[in-house]
């Protein structure tokens, strides 16, 4: 485990870039059409739950990765083959994510790009980024994060200013009825991107404050929350349901219908920026999971040397997991849903969590009657 320590302020500033990553990118719950901010407002109140999971495992072992308390939890084998799957589960993520990046670059700009350039090219910097460690992490959110919200509060004042919204897209709301929504928020907005932040589980142990892990934890969530459902309330306010389904990056289709005064217009390359930043981080914390996990599971003395070999692997994954962006589209919202989000996001820790439980009170148990 890195020697470093983080703030409250850095892990909350770390997670809300992380949660709003690739989210931003897709039409996030666009299966509930008008009613999709309700979804993701409900994918977030739930992730609650799950957040007190995690962090409650984190109180059970504060100075330990999960990599080490799943051994203590299941035993050594039972342990160590968990944590090796979680390691992979990370490094699929990051794949993934990867992947969105590489699309979102070559349907903006760079059409002629191979997607094996665009995607290595990100993986240099994110390599370098992992081998200076968690802090240099923490610090690069903390000045890329003002950099960030400066674009997307000057995107909202423009779009208003255009007076491109309608609020009339919103309407009717509950259409037809609570039921559809309930299914995208047990079926999507639970997992991606709120409780995703299972991966942060990694990164707890370095907070240099324990006692304000469950705060910081919940409110970056209720922030990004938030964000998310101001994007999709413009994205259908903007472009409606029909186009923002349509769409396979709705808030850049968005951000390109701005037009003020016949001056300010094709403003989209700044905002692909805020993009870039939130997705980097992204990917930036899913590697670093994987390799601090993988040194800690096989007694690496220095994490560092993983970044390359696992920087590859993550590389490769990321072109060959689809042969095209509709398969990659549908894995990611069906066969990653189901075979790995869920489990992994919503079952096992949980599961952990009672073992841990009833494991401490008989230890608590036999000390009070020793």
């Amino acid at each position: 485990m890195e020697k470093a320590k983080i703030s409250a302020s850095q892990l909350f500033i770390l997670m809300v870039l992380f949660e709003m990553g690739s989210a931003l990118l897709v039409p996030l719950a666009i299966d509930a059409k008008q009613d999709a901010w309700l979804a993701i407002l409900l994918g977030m109140v739930f992730s609650f739950v799950l957040l007190l999971v995690y962090h409650r495992l984190y109180l059970y072992y504060p100075d330990l990765l999960p990599t080490e308390y799943m051994q203590k939890i299941l035993g050594k084998v039972m342990g160590t083959v968990l944590a090796f799957v979680y390691i992979l589960y990370f490094m699929y993520d990051a794949s993934r994510v990867l992947r969105d990046f590489g699309e979102m670059l070559l349907a903006f700009s760079y059409r002629d790009t191979p997607l094996f350039i665009a995607n290595a090219l990100l993986m240099l910097v994110i390599i370098y980024t992992i081998r200076k460690g968690i802090e240099v992490i923490a610090r690069s959110g903390e000045l890329l994060f003002i950099f960030m919200y400066i674009f997307a509060s000057a995107g909202f004042i423009l779009i208003v200013s255009s007076g491109l919204i309608d609020l009339k897209n919103l309407q009717p709301v509950l259409e037809d009825g609570l039921f559809p929504v309930l299914k995208v928020v047990f079926t999507q907005t639970l997992y991606f991107p709120f409780t995703e932040v299972v991966v942060f589980t990694m990164i707890l142990p370095y907070l240099n404050n324990p006692k304000k892990a469950k705060v910081t934890m919940l409110c970056a969530t209720g922030l990004s929350g938030i964000n998310l459902i101001i994007t999709m309330l413009i994205n259908v306010c903007v472009l409606g349901v029909n186009l923002t389904a349509r769409s396979q990056f709705p808030l850049l289709s968005t951000v390109q219908t701005i037009q003020v005064a016949d001056f300010l217009e094709r403003l989209d390359v700044f905002f692909m920026l805020a993009l870039i930043i939130s997705i980097f981080f992204k990917i930036c914390l899913l590697f670093y999971a994987a390799v601090v996990g993988t040194a800690n599971l096989f007694k690496v003395k220095s994490p560092s040397r993983l970044s390359y070999p696992f920087g590859l692997i993550i590389l490769l994954l990321s072109i060959t997991i689809a042969s095209n962006v509709q398969e990659h589209i549908h894995e990611g919202l069906k066969v990653a849903m189901f075979a790995l989000h869920i489990p992994f996001l919503t079952i096992i820790p949980p599961l952990l969590l009672l073992v841990a439980f009833l494991k401490n009170r008989k230890k608590h148990e036999g000390n009070t009657f020793d």
